[in-house]
């Protein structure tokens, strides 16, 4: 930022009114816009973080600025970190609006033995929705000890919203699995399985979902690229 400050005007000098333009107004709107979760692409970012999910917690830390650069020529993106370990614990973040502030937040909560509390997450979403609409739900998580009913059913209720669940696998578990494919069916997102090489395609999917969040469909389809053909993909139907 420059240090040249305006000289104040002396005693007796005119001093001529400073002009905007209609393109400078705009764009100092557009930007401010960006600047205000209220008026940005709303997206709840959550992670199972007990103890298995550390690999997948650290990974996630790295990769997260991905969401927020595919979406710097879109519009702003909000983003809130939702996470559960522990006895009982599920906790939701402040609502973000640039990578920094998103990774401070992950880098201080450490993984902690638990039982999964995914059907928290979701109602949590339902409830941020119904005050201010949440574009896209991300989870990430590897296993699921809930009653896959009540699961499928919040996630339906996010679709009747308009909310989006893009739901990731880590590993091969058959239950968590059939849930987790018929959680973003219901709600119309899409279900991805995530391996030990995966973290380019998780960082190229994130932007994809982040650039869906900020600007709809419309937005996704002119983006191109690999993690938005995926994506699209997949929330059509095709696909495994």
């Amino acid at each position: 930022m420059s240090s040249d400050k305006t000289p104040a005007p002396t005693t007796g000098e005119a001093v001529a009114p400073s002009r905007s333009s209609a393109g400078q107004i705009a764009s100092f709107l557009k930007q401010a816009r960006r600047l205000d979760p209220a008026s940005s692409g709303r997206l709840i970012f959550s992670l199972d973080a007990t103890m298995s999910r550390q690999p997948t917690w650290d990974r996630a830390c790295e990769i997260q600025a991905s969401m927020f650069d595919a979406v710097a020529k879109v519009g702003g993106l909000a983003v809130q970190l939702v996470y559960f370990r522990g006895f009982g614990e599920c906790r939701a973040s402040r609502w973000v609006m640039n990578a920094a502030a998103l990774r401070d937040l992950m880098v201080g909560i450490d993984c902690r033995g638990g039982r999964t509390q995914i059907a928290k997450v979701l109602s949590h979403a339902v409830r941020e929705t119904s005050g201010h609409k949440v574009d896209a739900l991300v989870y990430i998580g590897d296993a699921m000890e809930e009653n896959p009913d009540r699961l499928c059913h919040l996630a339906g209720e996010l679709a009747l919203k308009g909310t989006r669940a893009f739901v990731f696998q880590e590993g091969d578990d058959p239950v968590a699995e059939r849930a987790f494919r018929e959680m973003a069916r219901l709600s119309g997102g899409a279900w991805f399985r995530l391996g030990p090489g995966s973290a380019a395609e998780l960082a190229e999917l994130l932007g994809a979902i982040a650039v869906y969040a900020s600007g709809g469909r419309p937005a996704l389809e002119s983006r191109g690229g690999r993690g938005a053909t995926l994506l699209l993909e997949r929330m059509s139907g095709r696909g495994s």
